[in-house]
């Protein structure tokens, strides 16, 4: 089983927010594969599928950000899903909007969710895909900016990033996460 989940924050208030981008993606999985987020369990909204003859769980956390290992870990634990199967989609100020990068392991980089999610496994490595969010051009605070939405002018580089994105998670459920980096690194 392959499990890929989105990180972002819990309501309406921070659903098109900056942060709230790994689960616009699973939004967009969920309306290309007719699932609904209608599962919980362990603070997590989730529902399983099969694709391309492989069982896949989609998660979002329910939990905020900051706490997404609260979560997660015992979620992946119940449903005896490998670390190795694993994917973290979440938000990167360190990239432009537009573009995406996917690690086999890594740091938290300053990422708040993704520290809790290191924290809960015990170990840094795991399969991530960071979507660029930008950092903000004035002199707003980081907190503020990554719950703002995004700019008009940026809605169609974001509408394409989340559809790149979901091609890149339902490539990795057929093939290698090898060959889906370097088809989506460039």
């Amino acid at each position: 089983m392959k499990c890929i989940i989105g990180l972002g924050n819990p309501g309406k208030k921070y659903t098109h927010t900056r942060h709230n981008i790994g689960f616009m993606v699973m939004d967009e999985l969920s309306r290309r594969h007719g699932i609904h987020f209608n599962k919980e369990k362990f603070k997590c909204h989730y529902q399983n599928t099969f694709f391309q003859q492989e069982k896949v769980l989609f998660v979002k956390p329910q939990t905020f950000m900051n706490l997404s290992g609260e979560g997660v870990k015992p979620l992946l634990d119940y449903y005896k899903v490998k670390l190795e199967d694993v994917l973290i989609i979440y938000d990167d100020l360190d990239l432009p909007i537009g573009k995406i990068r996917l690690r086999k392991k890594g740091g938290h980089g300053g990422h708040n969710g993704l520290r809790s999610l290191i924290d809960h496994f015990g170990t840094r490595e795991f399969k991530r895909m960071r979507i660029g969010i930008g950092r903000p051009t004035d002199h707003t605070p980081i907190i503020q900016y990554v719950l703002q939405p995004f700019h008009k002018s940026d809605q169609e580089d974001v509408a394409n990033v989340i559809d790149l994105s979901a091609n890149a998670c339902e490539e990795w459920i057929k093939t290698t996460f090898n060959d889906v980096m370097n088809k989506y690194n460039q």
